[in-house]
């Protein structure tokens, strides 16, 4: 009945296609806004410390709204259909449906952030500087990327792409009714989505999590195979691309464009301005109360100044009275004399 209502599910007409496809771009573009005001300068390179758990969370699903948006455009757009016709039907059609599935999306892919910053911060902690930038950092970033690479080939990602692109059959598949169905196909189609893509967010991670550059760069490499109309041709030539930049990053970091290094004056600004939340309060009160220590002392040497000129002044006239005394006296000796 359900796959039913999906196949004669008629097209939206062009104005309401045009307009939903528009505000998901729309939204899209500020999230990337948003993403770059709380990201703006904060790139250190590879293996760029994603910061607190709270802060990494709510730039991570901002991040994934900006990058997703656009290529998840048909499966938003097939689900409102779906919605339309069952209307006609006079069948259950919940408004809200489809923002819930797209919520439950971001859900999951929020819950793949987790796991990332998890094994990020899990990693630093059993390796130490194992794999620091002067060390085997190098090797490890584009070891990652190239991993990425190597997956574009594998079956798995055939199989999770092809979940990925084609939004009429996996709703015929797996859709459900109400707005809680619509909320649960959401998490499924998230989690098809991170096993298509969780290579490429890995090499995102190794290139700078930070960077809006690279972010771009991977959102422009999920789209094209999401939607560009050569599946296959498509994913080998992002393997290709990616195996190059592995390599690069390996062997001659400093040759790749847009690379941030982390040992060069940038990186070290970028961890300043990361750390700049714990070290300025810290900092601050300290700076503060010198600051108020020295003024303090300053105050104090002023009033302790007011009295010891004062005392001095009073000693120096004092002499000069004498004097002055002693003199008038003499004089008046004299005159008496």
């Amino acid at each position: 009945m359900e796959s039913a209502s999906i196949r004669r599910a008629p097209p939206l007409p062009g104005l309401i296609q045009v307009g939903l496809i528009g505000l998901l771009f729309v939204l899209a573009a500020v999230a990337w806004i948003v993403t770059d005001n709380q990201m703006s300068g904060m790139d250190a390179g590879p293996g760029t410390d994603p910061g607190t758990l709270g802060f990494f969370l709510g730039v991570w699903v901002v991040m994934m709204a900006g990058m997703m948006f656009p290529s998840i455009a048909p499966m938003v757009t097939m689900h409102v259909r779906i919605q339309d016709a069952r209307r006609a039907k006079g069948q259950s059609a919940p408004v809200g449906a489809t923002t819930l599935f797209v919520a439950g999306y971001l859900i999951t892919w929020a819950g793949a952030g987790l796991v990332g910053y998890g094994v990020y911060e899990l990693g630093k902690a059993v390796t130490g500087d194992t794999f620091s930038w002067h060390n085997a950092g190098p090797e490890l970033a584009g070891g990652i990327i190239v991993l990425a690479a190597i997956y574009q080939l594998t079956p798995l990602k055939d199989t999770c792409l092809r979940h990925c692109r084609s939004p009429f059959g996996f709703l015929m598949q797996h859709w459900r009714p109400g707005r809680t169905g619509a909320l649960r196909v959401g998490l499924l189609h998230g989690a098809w989505c991170v096993g298509c893509c969780w290579a490429l967010m890995a090499a995102l991670f190794a290139l700078g999590v930070m960077s809006i550059g690279w972010m771009a760069f991977i959102a422009a490499l999920i789209a094209a195979e999401k939607l560009l109309p050569w599946p296959v041709a498509t994913s080998r030539a992002i393997a290709l691309l990616l195996l190059v930049l592995g390599l690069s990053v390996a062997i001659t970091p400093s040759s790749v464009p847009g690379l941030t290094l982390p040992d060069s004056p940038e990186a070290m600004k970028a961890m300043s301005s990361m750390e700049g939340g714990s070290m300025n309060s810290t900092q601050g009160g300290s700076m503060d109360s010198k600051q108020s220590g020295s003024m303090d002392q300053g105050s104090m040497d002023s009033k302790h100044g007011g009295p010891m000129k004062s005392d001095s002044m009073d000693a120096r006239q004092g002499k000069s009275m004498h004097g002055n005394s002693d003199g008038s006296m003499k004089a008046g000796q004299g005159e008496m004399k």
